[in-house]
């Protein structure tokens, strides 16, 4: 193995604002502590937490790096203490608490996630922050089963995308929102039985009639603001309302005599400052029960564009555009 460089290449918030305060700059590797392995990114995700920590209002967890990036594929370069049986050499996805925007990036070993079969290392890169979140919100949070009605708002987001694939191969019935037609018929040909364009159509109203007045079982809700009371009255007897973003406030007015007389579960989750063991444990149920499915390219992440890692500020114009069905990634 070559001996590794003192110092790397990464992109830095240099002030909170808009994209342009991502600026290059030149860092010191990592530093390794106890369980966790150095990765040379080859690959790493934009993720709407990364733009919220761009503006101020995401800040990194204690100890972890200040640089943006949740997400990385490559190769990995170095490791301290006890990592698993990963080894020097091996091609991972991880996902880290921060500093994915890098040449290379320190990650607990037990968020690591081997390359499926037959992905290049940009696929790779699109897994960890959307399978994780997804997972761990949709199937053990939300308890989804099959058979449920499961309405997932963003569908043409990295997470909606995931969402709509992993549902659909747990045998869920799927609805989502979207905000155009053509994004509407990426996400029927992914898996979702109904899109539902909420720019000209009342997604309650149509969720209601697509389930003879049932509800939805299980709703996963990025957006908030006056969604929260929507969801509510589109929500099952006994359903569940998931939350894990809010691009449209986080507070509502809300009526809490209807989730008393549905019997509904309202919760939600935020998987950044979760624990290395908490989510070791997230990474260990992908194995078993997803990772075949990507291995048998029955499910796979669904790619926007790629920008080289100089050019972050352009893929967070992007982001914040949403123009982009599925992810966007950067190449180092």
């Amino acid at each position: 193995m070559a001996a590794l460089p003192s110092e790397m290449t990464a992109i830095e918030i240099s002030s909170f604002g808009g994209p342009e305060v991502l600026r290059a700059t030149k860092r010191p590797l990592p530093k390794l502590a106890e369980g966790e392995v150095l990765i040379k990114v080859a690959a790493a995700g934009i993720n709407r937490p990364d733009v919220l920590q761009r503006t101020g209002g995401y800040a990194p967890p204690p100890g972890a790096s200040d640089l943006p990036g949740l997400e990385v594929a490559g190769e990995i370069v170095g490791a301290q203490g006890d990592v698993g049986g990963w080894k020097i050499g091996d091609k991972v996805a991880a996902l880290v608490a921060g500093g994915g925007y890098a040449q290379y990036c320190a990650a607990p070993a037990l968020q690591c996630l081997p390359v499926p079969k037959g992905f290049d290392m940009v696929h790779a890169a699109a897994l960890p922050e959307t399978f994780f979140t997804v997972w761990t919100n949709v199937f053990e949070r939300g308890a989804l089963k099959a058979g449920e009605t499961f309405l997932i708002h963003g569908g043409s987001s990295g997470i909606g995308t995931t969402a709509i694939q992993l549902a659909h191969q747990f045998g869920a019935k799927v609805i989502t929102t979207v905000g155009g037609d053509e994004k509407a018929k990426a996400c029927r040909e992914l898996g979702a039985d109904l899109a539902i364009n909420y720019r000209s159509q009342d997604f309650v109203a149509e969720v209601m009639a697509a389930t003879d007045k049932k509800g939805a079982d299980l709703i996963l809700d990025m957006v908030g603001g006056d969604y929260i009371n929507r969801n509510l009255s589109c929500l099952a007897m006994d359903g569940r309302l998931v939350f894990i973003a809010f691009l449209q406030g986080a507070k509502a007015e809300v009526n809490f005599a209807q989730v008393m007389m549905k019997r509904q579960t309202i919760t939600g989750s935020t998987l950044r400052p979760r624990s290395v063991a908490q989510k070791g444990a997230i990474a260990a149920a992908l194995k078993a029960q997803v990772w075949p499915l990507l291995d048998a390219g029955k499910v796979k992440p669904v790619l926007y564009k790629t920008f080289p890692l100089a050019e972050a500020a352009e893929g967070h114009r992007l982001m914040e555009s949403s123009a982009h069905t599925g992810k966007i990634i950067l190449t180092v």
